[in-house]
């Protein structure tokens, strides 16, 4: 008996041995990976500056977009990467002369900025032959937003007789009417030119348009009640549309965000706060990334909402500074950069640049 005792005691020990326990698995800690920001120098303006846009196509190329304060007022500002360094781009039309640059965008193999020209609106083109400038066929008071896609670019304001859309096909600038109650449009996206999208302010409240083409429509979107829009994201792969905006309760406000899958829209809120989401892209990871308003003061701090799971990041640490502002959000290859700005203790906000991988 004794003997038969030694030899399951033994096999017990064995089997231990190699078969490891399911419980001590289950503890054993995992690392989460981090995000890996890092600085990237960017020349200096003078300041106060104003970052606007910021647009990437592929790792190699991005421009930002803006203005600086000159001892005479605004002068426009325009810098470009090229996959190692910014640096400032000086040789565009107006360069030296009052205003400021707006939204930028990549149509087809050219770049195509919004340009204030000391009051008057033009678009300035960069092809290979160097720039040009295409310029609006009248002055607005208001140059509210711009986009442009092959084929077609609109540029949104108001005059003294009230909203402006017009519209270019390539050759002539139009008028384009919008629905009755239409005030005004806050913002404009598109996605080819026969597919744009804009957010209003109407007699019954904020409403989404679209164009098909032919006319501008309401989109019927389900907006939360008592809400606004600060972006649209239009994405080409399965006509996906992503909303972002506030809806405010008791005067409150909260971050909402849309979804369109093609069949149904579907609203979530993330844990952001009143987070403005202008600066929302979507990410080479297939995440949607937003900068958030940061609780250190000498780090930046981004959110990623992927589906129902929404995680933050800093950047890299600024010695001495009091406020890291990043503006605008692009994808650029399998990296993400980030523009904006930086106020250093003792100094006006300077441009700060930031990229996650890359």
């Amino acid at each position: 008996m004794n003997g038969l005792r030694a030899v399951i005691v033994c096999l017990v020990i064995a089997c231990a041995a190699v078969v490891p326990p399911a419980s001590a698995a289950a503890v054993t800690p995992v690392a989460a990976v981090k995000p890996n920001w890092s600085a990237l120098p960017v020349p200096a303006a003078a300041p106060p500056v104003t970052v606007s846009d910021l647009a990437a196509r592929g790792p190699g190329e991005a421009w930002a977009t803006g203005y600086e304060q000159a001892a005479d007022g605004l002068r426009p500002m325009l810098y470009r990467w090229d996959g190692t360094a910014w640096s400032r781009d000086t040789t565009f039309p107006g360069v030296g002369e009052p205003g400021w640059l707006g939204k930028v965008q990549f149509v087809g193999e050219e770049v195509w900025i919004f340009h204030n020209r000391a009051g008057t609106g033009e678009i300035l083109r960069r092809s290979a032959g160097g720039w040009s400038a295409v310029p609006l066929p009248g002055t607005l008071w208001t140059y509210q937003d711009f986009t442009a896609v092959p084929g077609a670019a609109w540029v949104v304001g108001e005059d003294g007789d009230g909203l402006k859309v017009l519209h270019y096909d390539g050759s002539t600038w139009t008028t384009q009417a919008t629905p009755d109650g239409v005030l005004y449009l806050m913002g404009i996206t598109a996605r080819t030119a026969t597919d744009a999208w804009a957010w209003a302010d109407t007699s019954t409240g904020t409403t989404v348009l679209r164009w098909d083409g032919t006319a501008w429509r309401d989109a019927k979107v389900p907006l939360p009640s008592n809400s606004n829009v600060h972006t649209i994201l239009l994405e080409p792969s399965g006509g996906r549309v992503t909303i972002g905006g506030s809806q405010y309760t008791d005067g409150v406000a909260r971050t909402y965000l849309m979804t369109f899958d093609g069949r149904a829209w579907r609203t979530t809120y993330p844990p952001l706060g009143d987070t403005y989401t202008e600066a929302m892209v979507r990410g080479p990871d297939g995440a949607l990334w937003l900068p958030v308003r940061s609780d250190r003061a000498f780090q930046s701090k981004y959110a990623r909402v992927d589906g129902p799971r929404t995680t933050f990041s800093y950047g890299p640490e600024r010695t001495n500074s009091i406020d890291v502002k990043p503006r605008a959000l692009a994808k650029a290859g399998s990296s993400l950069l980030s523009f904006g700005t930086v106020e250093i203790y003792g100094s006006k906000p300077n441009l700060m640049s930031e990229r996650l991988g890359g």
